[in-house]
């Protein structure tokens, strides 16, 4: 069952999205990249995934100054991503503003060949 106050959050992350994450899930969406699907803001134990590929077992999470002094947390939430078999790759706010076509190029090379 999942938490409810885990799902408002979510919801409320979805409508006030960054500039960084409205820009990356305009790549991401409608399963722009080798088909895969993906989805925004998702629900994962006690944390919300930035965007996850729940069939290629992938979170991708942005990173903006606020996480300069939360290293700890950031690998804690990590480890517990990981646990649950995800792969996680994290990228800087200003990277994907910046150097999307690079971040996408790195996301693409996390996810499995598609099906023949």
């Amino acid at each position: 069952m999942r938490d409810k106050t885990t799902q408002q959050r979510a919801q409320v992350l979805r409508k006030r999205m960054t500039d960084a994450e409205q820009h990356l899930w305009s790549r991401l969406r409608r399963r722009q990249l080798l088909g895969f699907k993906f989805r925004r803001q998702v629900p994962v134990g006690p944390y919300i995934a930035d965007f996850a590929c729940v069939e290629a077992k992938l979170i991708v999470e942005l990173d903006g100054g606020q996480h300069i002094d939360a290293k700890a947390s950031d690998e804690a939430r990590t480890r517990f991503l990981e646990s649950r078999g995800f792969r996680v790759l994290r990228f800087w706010n200003n990277d994907v503003l910046r150097r999307t076509d690079d971040v996408l190029d790195e996301i693409l090379r996390a996810l499995p060949a598609p099906p023949a």
